[in-house]
Protein backbone atom coordinates (compact mmCIF):
# COMPACT_ATOMS: atom_id res chain seq x y z
CA UNK A 1 0.00 0.00 0.00
CA UNK A 2 1.66 3.64 -0.98
CA UNK A 3 0.94 6.17 1.98
CA UNK A 4 0.31 9.42 1.63
CA UNK A 5 2.58 12.31 2.33
CA UNK A 6 0.65 13.36 5.84
CA UNK A 7 -0.01 9.78 6.49
CA UNK A 8 3.59 9.30 6.32
CA UNK A 9 4.25 12.71 8.73
CA UNK A 10 1.48 11.04 10.98
CA UNK A 11 2.35 7.29 11.15
CA UNK A 12 6.15 7.83 11.76
CA UNK A 13 8.71 10.51 13.20
CA UNK A 14 12.18 9.26 11.18
CA UNK A 15 15.24 11.31 11.79
CA UNK A 16 15.63 13.67 9.08
CA UNK A 17 18.62 12.81 7.04
CA UNK A 18 21.03 15.89 6.94
CA UNK A 19 21.83 17.24 3.30
CA UNK A 20 18.45 15.93 2.17
CA UNK A 21 15.70 17.07 -0.07
CA UNK A 22 12.42 16.31 -0.95
CA UNK A 23 10.27 18.20 -3.92
CA UNK A 24 6.30 17.97 -3.54
CA UNK A 25 4.99 18.42 -7.34
CA UNK A 26 1.62 19.29 -8.80
CA UNK A 27 0.34 20.37 -11.70
CA UNK A 28 1.30 20.01 -15.38
CA UNK A 29 4.43 18.98 -17.34
CA UNK A 30 6.31 22.14 -17.18
CA UNK A 31 5.86 22.12 -12.94
CA UNK A 32 7.69 18.91 -13.29
CA UNK A 33 10.36 20.00 -15.35
CA UNK A 34 10.84 22.87 -12.94
CA UNK A 35 10.71 20.56 -10.30
CA UNK A 36 13.60 18.41 -12.51
CA UNK A 37 15.27 22.02 -12.48
CA UNK A 38 15.29 22.61 -8.50
CA UNK A 39 16.75 19.18 -8.19
CA UNK A 40 19.56 20.15 -10.26
CA UNK A 41 20.44 22.94 -8.11
CA UNK A 42 19.76 21.16 -5.12
CA UNK A 43 21.92 18.19 -5.86
CA UNK A 44 24.72 21.23 -7.52
CA UNK A 45 25.28 22.24 -3.17
CA UNK A 46 25.52 19.05 -2.12
CA UNK A 47 21.81 17.83 -1.43
CA UNK A 48 20.31 14.24 -2.04
CA UNK A 49 17.13 13.19 -2.91
CA UNK A 50 15.05 11.29 0.40
CA UNK A 51 12.71 8.90 -0.23
CA UNK A 52 10.10 10.87 1.72
CA UNK A 53 9.62 14.45 2.97
CA UNK A 54 9.47 13.34 6.68
CA UNK A 55 13.02 12.49 6.56
CA UNK A 56 14.51 15.52 4.46
CA UNK A 57 15.96 18.66 5.33
CA UNK A 58 14.86 20.80 2.78
CA UNK A 59 11.55 20.63 1.80
CA UNK A 60 10.16 22.44 -1.30
CA UNK A 61 6.26 22.46 -2.74
CA UNK A 62 6.21 23.25 -6.70
CA UNK A 63 2.44 24.07 -6.82
CA UNK A 64 -0.26 24.76 -9.54
CA UNK A 65 -3.04 27.58 -9.73
CA UNK A 66 -4.68 26.52 -12.67
CA UNK A 67 -7.07 24.89 -10.53
CA UNK A 68 -7.91 25.37 -7.00
CA UNK A 69 -8.53 21.72 -6.08
CA UNK A 70 -3.92 21.59 -6.09
CA UNK A 71 -4.14 24.71 -4.06
CA UNK A 72 -6.11 23.16 -1.41
CA UNK A 73 -3.56 20.61 -1.64
CA UNK A 74 -0.36 22.72 -0.81
CA UNK A 75 -2.12 24.82 1.64
CA UNK A 76 -3.21 21.34 3.56
CA UNK A 77 0.36 20.14 3.64
CA UNK A 78 1.87 23.73 4.41
CA UNK A 79 -0.23 22.90 7.48
CA UNK A 80 0.90 19.34 7.89
CA UNK A 81 4.18 20.79 7.88
CA UNK A 82 3.50 23.25 10.64
CA UNK A 83 3.45 20.32 13.20
CA UNK A 84 6.86 18.93 11.87
CA UNK A 85 8.75 22.05 12.19
CA UNK A 86 7.86 22.64 15.83
CA UNK A 87 9.82 19.56 16.50
CA UNK A 88 12.52 20.01 13.89
CA UNK A 89 14.11 23.52 14.16
CA UNK A 90 16.27 22.81 11.01
CA UNK A 91 13.89 21.79 8.33
CA UNK A 92 13.50 23.94 5.70
CA UNK A 93 10.61 24.50 3.77
CA UNK A 94 10.29 26.35 0.73
CA UNK A 95 6.91 27.04 -1.55
CA UNK A 96 7.97 27.49 -5.52
CA UNK A 97 5.62 27.76 -8.42
CA UNK A 98 2.25 29.29 -9.80
CA UNK A 99 1.08 29.56 -6.53
CA UNK A 100 4.06 31.41 -4.84
CA UNK A 101 4.01 33.49 -8.49
CA UNK A 102 0.69 34.22 -7.55
CA UNK A 103 -0.21 34.15 -3.92
CA UNK A 104 3.05 34.79 -2.07
CA UNK A 105 1.09 37.60 0.23
CA UNK A 106 -1.33 34.90 1.33
CA UNK A 107 1.43 32.22 1.88
CA UNK A 108 3.29 34.61 4.16
CA UNK A 109 0.39 35.06 6.10
CA UNK A 110 -1.53 31.98 6.33
CA UNK A 111 2.17 30.14 6.67
CA UNK A 112 5.04 32.02 8.53
CA UNK A 113 6.89 28.81 9.54
CA UNK A 114 7.68 28.89 5.34
CA UNK A 115 11.63 30.20 5.04
CA UNK A 116 11.14 31.59 1.32
CA UNK A 117 8.83 31.88 -1.14
CA UNK A 118 9.99 31.25 -5.12
CA UNK A 119 8.18 32.30 -8.12
CA UNK A 120 8.09 30.45 -11.21
CA UNK A 121 10.48 32.56 -12.73
CA UNK A 122 13.70 32.66 -10.30
CA UNK A 123 14.44 28.60 -9.99
CA UNK A 124 18.15 29.99 -10.07
CA UNK A 125 18.13 31.84 -6.99
CA UNK A 126 17.21 28.59 -5.08
CA UNK A 127 20.86 27.91 -3.84
CA UNK A 128 21.35 31.09 -2.19
CA UNK A 129 17.67 30.82 -0.69
CA UNK A 130 18.66 27.22 0.78
CA UNK A 131 21.76 28.82 1.97
CA UNK A 132 20.13 31.88 3.15
CA UNK A 133 17.57 29.74 5.44
CA UNK A 134 20.07 27.27 6.34
CA UNK A 135 22.26 29.79 7.80
CA UNK A 136 18.99 31.16 9.87
CA UNK A 137 18.30 27.77 11.18
CA UNK A 138 21.63 27.17 12.20
CA UNK A 139 22.00 30.31 14.67
CA UNK A 140 18.05 30.46 15.44
CA UNK A 141 17.45 33.78 13.65
CA UNK A 142 13.89 34.67 13.77
CA UNK A 143 12.84 33.59 10.75
CA UNK A 144 11.24 35.99 7.98
CA UNK A 145 10.64 35.52 4.06
CA UNK A 146 12.96 36.90 2.10
CA UNK A 147 11.22 39.24 -0.19
CA UNK A 148 12.11 37.57 -3.10
CA UNK A 149 8.24 36.36 -4.21
CA UNK A 150 8.80 35.73 -7.60
CA UNK A 151 7.93 38.66 -9.91
CA UNK A 152 7.63 38.16 -13.52
CA UNK A 153 11.04 38.22 -15.75
CA UNK A 154 10.91 39.15 -19.06
CA UNK A 155 13.39 37.02 -19.95
CA UNK A 156 14.03 33.13 -20.70
CA UNK A 157 14.31 31.67 -17.43
CA UNK A 158 18.14 30.15 -16.31
CA UNK A 159 17.95 26.90 -16.86
CA UNK A 160 20.67 23.97 -15.37
CA UNK A 161 21.27 21.65 -18.13
CA UNK A 162 23.19 19.04 -16.05
CA UNK A 163 20.50 16.97 -15.86
CA UNK A 164 21.42 12.56 -16.30
CA UNK A 165 19.35 12.07 -19.62
CA UNK A 166 16.63 9.06 -19.26
CA UNK A 167 14.41 7.63 -21.34
CA UNK A 168 11.84 10.51 -22.16
CA UNK A 169 12.33 14.15 -21.49
CA UNK A 170 10.81 16.85 -20.99
CA UNK A 171 12.41 19.84 -22.74
CA UNK A 172 10.60 23.40 -22.40
CA UNK A 173 10.90 26.16 -25.58
CA UNK A 174 8.39 28.46 -24.40
CA UNK A 175 7.64 30.42 -21.33
CA UNK A 176 4.52 32.65 -20.62
CA UNK A 177 1.41 32.93 -22.72
CA UNK A 178 0.02 36.21 -25.04
CA UNK A 179 -3.77 34.64 -25.46
CA UNK A 180 -5.39 35.94 -22.13
CA UNK A 181 -8.20 33.33 -21.94
CA UNK A 182 -10.41 34.93 -19.39
CA UNK A 183 -10.44 31.51 -17.41
CA UNK A 184 -6.78 31.00 -17.35
CA UNK A 185 -3.91 32.60 -14.42
CA UNK A 186 -1.10 31.36 -16.83
CA UNK A 187 0.26 34.85 -18.12
CA UNK A 188 -0.11 35.84 -14.69
CA UNK A 189 1.73 32.88 -13.00
CA UNK A 190 4.32 32.49 -15.92
CA UNK A 191 4.29 35.71 -17.83
CA UNK A 192 4.36 36.90 -21.05
CA UNK A 193 5.21 34.47 -24.25
CA UNK A 194 9.34 34.15 -24.38
CA UNK A 195 10.49 31.84 -26.83
CA UNK A 196 13.76 29.98 -26.00
CA UNK A 197 16.54 30.40 -28.49
CA UNK A 198 16.80 28.00 -31.31
CA UNK A 199 20.67 26.73 -30.83
CA UNK A 200 20.30 26.59 -26.74
CA UNK A 201 17.28 24.08 -27.60
CA UNK A 202 18.81 21.68 -30.05
CA UNK A 203 22.31 22.13 -27.78
CA UNK A 204 19.58 20.80 -24.88
CA UNK A 205 18.30 17.87 -27.17
CA UNK A 206 21.35 16.68 -28.58
CA UNK A 207 22.93 16.32 -25.06
CA UNK A 208 20.19 14.50 -23.87
CA UNK A 209 20.38 12.25 -27.15
CA UNK A 210 23.93 11.63 -26.58
CA UNK A 211 23.15 9.92 -22.97
CA UNK A 212 20.51 7.92 -23.97
CA UNK A 213 17.21 9.96 -24.27
CA UNK A 214 14.83 8.48 -27.13
CA UNK A 215 11.69 10.53 -26.67
CA UNK A 216 11.19 14.34 -26.06
CA UNK A 217 8.07 15.87 -25.70
CA UNK A 218 8.55 19.69 -26.32
CA UNK A 219 6.43 22.60 -23.81
CA UNK A 220 4.90 25.43 -24.24
CA UNK A 221 1.86 27.05 -23.07
CA UNK A 222 1.38 27.98 -27.31
CA UNK A 223 3.90 25.82 -28.17
CA UNK A 224 3.25 26.33 -31.95
CA UNK A 225 3.29 30.01 -31.65
CA UNK A 226 7.39 29.34 -30.87
CA UNK A 227 9.61 31.20 -32.52
CA UNK A 228 7.82 34.34 -33.20
CA UNK A 229 9.07 36.93 -30.89
CA UNK A 230 13.11 35.37 -31.30
CA UNK A 231 15.96 37.83 -30.90
CA UNK A 232 17.71 36.19 -33.58
CA UNK A 233 14.20 36.37 -35.99
CA UNK A 234 11.46 33.99 -36.49
CA UNK A 235 11.71 30.56 -36.49
CA UNK A 236 8.60 28.63 -37.38
CA UNK A 237 7.71 25.65 -34.89
CA UNK A 238 7.62 23.43 -37.88
CA UNK A 239 10.87 24.83 -38.55
CA UNK A 240 12.21 23.50 -35.23
CA UNK A 241 10.72 20.30 -35.58
CA UNK A 242 12.63 19.39 -38.90
CA UNK A 243 15.99 20.62 -36.92
CA UNK A 244 15.61 18.59 -34.00
CA UNK A 245 14.49 15.61 -36.51
CA UNK A 246 18.15 15.34 -37.55
CA UNK A 247 19.65 14.56 -33.92
CA UNK A 248 21.32 11.34 -33.97
CA UNK A 249 20.06 8.92 -31.63
CA UNK A 250 16.75 10.17 -30.96
CA UNK A 251 13.94 8.49 -31.64
CA UNK A 252 10.86 10.22 -31.52
CA UNK A 253 9.30 14.27 -30.90
CA UNK A 254 6.34 14.94 -29.47
CA UNK A 255 4.70 18.33 -27.96
CA UNK A 256 2.31 19.86 -25.99
CA UNK A 257 0.26 21.97 -26.07
CA UNK A 258 -0.46 23.81 -29.56
CA UNK A 259 -3.49 26.86 -29.87
CA UNK A 260 -5.79 26.11 -32.33
CA UNK A 261 -5.78 29.42 -34.44
CA UNK A 262 -2.54 29.11 -35.05
CA UNK A 263 -2.09 25.27 -36.12
CA UNK A 264 -1.20 26.04 -39.89
CA UNK A 265 -0.86 24.01 -42.62
CA UNK A 266 2.85 23.49 -42.36
CA UNK A 267 3.04 21.87 -39.51
CA UNK A 268 -0.02 19.55 -40.52
CA UNK A 269 2.14 18.74 -43.10
CA UNK A 270 5.31 18.24 -40.69
CA UNK A 271 3.49 15.96 -38.47
CA UNK A 272 2.76 13.91 -41.89
CA UNK A 273 6.21 14.35 -43.15
CA UNK A 274 8.87 14.65 -40.41
CA UNK A 275 9.57 11.00 -39.36
CA UNK A 276 10.46 11.54 -35.84
CA UNK A 277 7.36 13.62 -35.12
CA UNK A 278 4.78 11.41 -33.80
CA UNK A 279 1.11 10.92 -35.39
CA UNK A 280 -0.13 12.78 -31.90
CA UNK A 281 -2.04 16.01 -31.35
CA UNK A 282 -3.55 17.12 -28.46
CA UNK A 283 -5.58 20.29 -29.37
CA UNK A 284 -7.29 21.66 -26.43
CA UNK A 285 -11.31 22.36 -27.61
CA UNK A 286 -12.29 23.79 -24.26
CA UNK A 287 -16.14 24.40 -25.42
CA UNK A 288 -18.01 22.95 -28.36
CA UNK A 289 -20.20 26.80 -28.54
CA UNK A 290 -19.09 29.50 -30.29
CA UNK A 291 -20.67 32.09 -28.08
CA UNK A 292 -19.22 30.21 -25.00
CA UNK A 293 -15.89 30.43 -26.83
CA UNK A 294 -16.18 34.01 -27.32
CA UNK A 295 -16.64 34.42 -23.83
CA UNK A 296 -13.28 32.53 -22.91
CA UNK A 297 -11.43 34.38 -25.61
CA UNK A 298 -10.39 31.64 -27.63
CA UNK A 299 -9.57 33.36 -30.73
CA UNK A 300 -11.35 30.87 -32.93
CA UNK A 301 -14.77 29.43 -33.72
CA UNK A 302 -16.04 25.61 -33.84
CA UNK A 303 -16.33 25.73 -37.47
CA UNK A 304 -12.17 26.70 -37.57
CA UNK A 305 -11.31 24.09 -35.04
CA UNK A 306 -13.63 21.40 -37.14
CA UNK A 307 -11.76 22.24 -40.31
CA UNK A 308 -8.15 21.84 -38.52
CA UNK A 309 -9.69 18.31 -37.44
CA UNK A 310 -10.85 17.96 -40.92
CA UNK A 311 -7.02 18.81 -42.66
CA UNK A 312 -5.47 16.68 -39.99
CA UNK A 313 -7.27 13.35 -40.36
CA UNK A 314 -7.16 13.51 -44.49
CA UNK A 315 -3.23 14.28 -44.14
CA UNK A 316 -2.45 11.73 -41.65
CA UNK A 317 -5.29 9.14 -41.64
CA UNK A 318 -4.96 7.71 -38.13
CA UNK A 319 -3.37 10.81 -36.15
CA UNK A 320 -4.18 10.27 -32.44
CA UNK A 321 -6.18 13.33 -31.49
CA UNK A 322 -7.01 14.66 -27.77
CA UNK A 323 -8.02 17.81 -26.02
CA UNK A 324 -9.18 19.64 -23.01
CA UNK A 325 -12.62 20.56 -22.16
CA UNK A 326 -13.77 22.87 -19.27
CA UNK A 327 -17.82 22.46 -18.22
CA UNK A 328 -19.49 25.09 -16.25
CA UNK A 329 -18.05 28.25 -17.46
CA UNK A 330 -19.72 31.59 -15.71
CA UNK A 331 -23.40 31.90 -17.80
CA UNK A 332 -22.86 28.17 -19.67
CA UNK A 333 -26.33 27.28 -20.35
CA UNK A 334 -27.82 24.16 -20.55
CA UNK A 335 -27.89 24.41 -24.49
CA UNK A 336 -24.14 25.42 -24.72
CA UNK A 337 -23.43 22.17 -22.94
CA UNK A 338 -25.36 19.88 -25.13
CA UNK A 339 -23.09 21.90 -28.15
CA UNK A 340 -20.36 20.21 -26.53
CA UNK A 341 -21.26 16.96 -26.47
CA UNK A 342 -22.58 17.17 -29.77
CA UNK A 343 -19.06 18.11 -30.77
CA UNK A 344 -17.42 16.07 -28.99
CA UNK A 345 -19.76 13.05 -30.25
CA UNK A 346 -18.71 14.51 -33.94
CA UNK A 347 -14.95 15.00 -33.59
CA UNK A 348 -14.57 11.20 -31.72
CA UNK A 349 -11.16 12.22 -29.72
CA UNK A 350 -9.05 9.87 -28.39
CA UNK A 351 -9.40 10.72 -25.04
CA UNK A 352 -9.94 14.03 -23.28
CA UNK A 353 -9.44 16.07 -20.45
CA UNK A 354 -12.06 17.23 -18.90
CA UNK A 355 -12.72 19.63 -15.85
CA UNK A 356 -15.59 21.21 -14.16
CA UNK A 357 -14.85 25.09 -14.15
CA UNK A 358 -12.70 26.17 -11.17
CA UNK A 359 -12.72 30.15 -10.06
CA UNK A 360 -9.56 31.82 -10.37
CA UNK A 361 -9.35 35.35 -8.41
CA UNK A 362 -7.84 37.34 -10.31
CA UNK A 363 -9.29 36.42 -13.54
CA UNK A 364 -12.32 37.78 -15.84
CA UNK A 365 -14.32 34.31 -15.10
CA UNK A 366 -13.81 34.18 -11.75
CA UNK A 367 -15.17 37.96 -11.33
CA UNK A 368 -18.38 37.14 -12.67
CA UNK A 369 -21.61 36.88 -11.09
CA UNK A 370 -22.62 34.16 -12.85
CA UNK A 371 -21.36 31.17 -11.49
CA UNK A 372 -22.69 27.93 -12.22
CA UNK A 373 -23.69 25.62 -8.88
CA UNK A 374 -21.09 23.38 -8.00
CA UNK A 375 -24.04 20.48 -8.40
CA UNK A 376 -24.26 21.32 -11.82
CA UNK A 377 -21.03 21.75 -12.98
CA UNK A 378 -20.52 18.01 -11.42
CA UNK A 379 -23.38 16.53 -13.13
CA UNK A 380 -22.12 17.75 -16.39
CA UNK A 381 -18.85 16.38 -15.97
CA UNK A 382 -19.74 13.48 -15.30
CA UNK A 383 -22.01 13.33 -18.59
CA UNK A 384 -19.24 14.28 -20.35
CA UNK A 385 -16.76 11.75 -18.85
CA UNK A 386 -19.57 9.08 -19.84
CA UNK A 387 -19.47 10.30 -23.50
CA UNK A 388 -15.92 10.29 -23.61
CA UNK A 389 -14.93 7.46 -21.96
CA UNK A 390 -17.70 5.42 -24.81
CA UNK A 391 -16.05 7.08 -27.50
CA UNK A 392 -12.42 5.96 -26.10
CA UNK A 393 -13.46 2.11 -25.85
CA UNK A 394 -15.17 2.52 -29.37
CA UNK A 395 -11.95 3.45 -30.82
CA UNK A 396 -9.78 1.06 -28.92
CA UNK A 397 -11.28 -1.81 -30.09
CA UNK A 398 -10.90 -0.62 -33.88
CA UNK A 399 -6.81 -1.76 -33.27
CA UNK A 400 -7.45 -5.20 -32.68
CA UNK A 401 -5.69 -6.57 -34.93
CA UNK A 402 -3.13 -4.36 -36.25
CA UNK A 403 0.32 -3.49 -35.32
CA UNK A 404 1.67 -0.34 -33.32
CA UNK A 405 5.12 0.63 -32.97
CA UNK A 406 6.19 0.95 -29.26
CA UNK A 407 8.80 2.93 -27.18
CA UNK A 408 9.24 0.17 -24.45
CA UNK A 409 9.25 1.80 -21.51
CA UNK A 410 10.15 -0.97 -19.47
CA UNK A 411 7.79 -3.19 -16.97
CA UNK A 412 3.96 -2.26 -15.86
CA UNK A 413 4.20 -0.99 -12.19
CA UNK A 414 1.00 -3.53 -11.53
CA UNK A 415 2.76 -6.20 -13.16
CA UNK A 416 6.55 -6.05 -13.44
CA UNK A 417 6.03 -9.31 -15.93
CA UNK A 418 4.66 -7.42 -18.47
CA UNK A 419 6.17 -4.61 -20.22
CA UNK A 420 4.08 -1.14 -21.41
CA UNK A 421 5.16 1.58 -23.65
CA UNK A 422 2.86 3.86 -25.80
CA UNK A 423 2.23 3.70 -29.68
CA UNK A 424 2.96 6.63 -31.80
CA UNK A 425 -0.83 8.06 -31.78
CA UNK A 426 -0.22 8.12 -28.18
CA UNK A 427 -1.56 4.96 -26.44
CA UNK A 428 -0.32 2.54 -23.61
CA UNK A 429 0.08 -0.75 -25.11
CA UNK A 430 0.83 -3.68 -22.40
CA UNK A 431 2.78 -6.80 -24.02
CA UNK A 432 4.55 -10.00 -22.56
CA UNK A 433 8.46 -9.26 -23.04
CA UNK A 434 11.64 -9.45 -22.02
CA UNK A 435 12.80 -6.37 -19.57
CA UNK A 436 16.18 -5.69 -21.42
CA UNK A 437 13.92 -4.49 -24.35
CA UNK A 438 13.76 -1.54 -22.19
CA UNK A 439 14.58 1.69 -24.36
CA UNK A 440 13.83 -0.34 -27.83
CA UNK A 441 11.53 0.25 -30.58
CA UNK A 442 9.12 -3.01 -30.66
CA UNK A 443 6.45 -3.67 -32.72
CA UNK A 444 2.85 -5.21 -30.76
CA UNK A 445 0.13 -7.06 -32.66
CA UNK A 446 -3.28 -5.77 -30.66
CA UNK A 447 -4.93 -8.50 -29.32
CA UNK A 448 -6.69 -6.60 -26.64
CA UNK A 449 -8.19 -3.18 -25.75
CA UNK A 450 -9.83 -1.62 -22.73
CA UNK A 451 -10.60 2.01 -21.84
CA UNK A 452 -6.94 2.73 -20.85
CA UNK A 453 -5.13 1.06 -23.73
CA UNK A 454 -4.55 -1.98 -25.75
CA UNK A 455 -2.77 -5.33 -24.91
CA UNK A 456 -1.04 -6.98 -27.51
CA UNK A 457 1.90 -9.51 -28.24
CA UNK A 458 5.44 -9.17 -29.55
CA UNK A 459 5.21 -9.45 -33.52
Amino acid sequence: MILSPETLLKSSRPQIRRGTYFIQTWGCQMNEEDSEQMALYLEGIGFEKAESFVEAQVILLNTCSVRKKPEDKAFSLLGELETLRRGRSDVIIGVCGCMAQARADEIRKRAPHVDFVLGTGDIGQLPSLVEEASQRRKFQKRVELPERKGKIVDDVPQRHLGRSPKLKSFVPIQYGCDKFCTFCIVPTTRGRERSRPTNDIIEEVTMLAQGGTKEVSLLGQTVNSYGKNLVEGRVPFSKLLWMLNDIEGLERIRYMSPYPRDFRSDLIETIRDCPKVMESVHLPIQSGDDAMLKEMHRLYTVDSFLEIVENLRRAIPGVGMTTDVIVGYPGETEEQFENTMRLMEKVRFDGAYMFAYSIRPGTPAGDRKDQIPEGVKKARLAKLIDLQNKITCEINETFLGKVVEVLVEGPSSRNPEVLQGYSRDFRMVHFEGSPDRKGRLANVKVTGSQQYGLRGELV
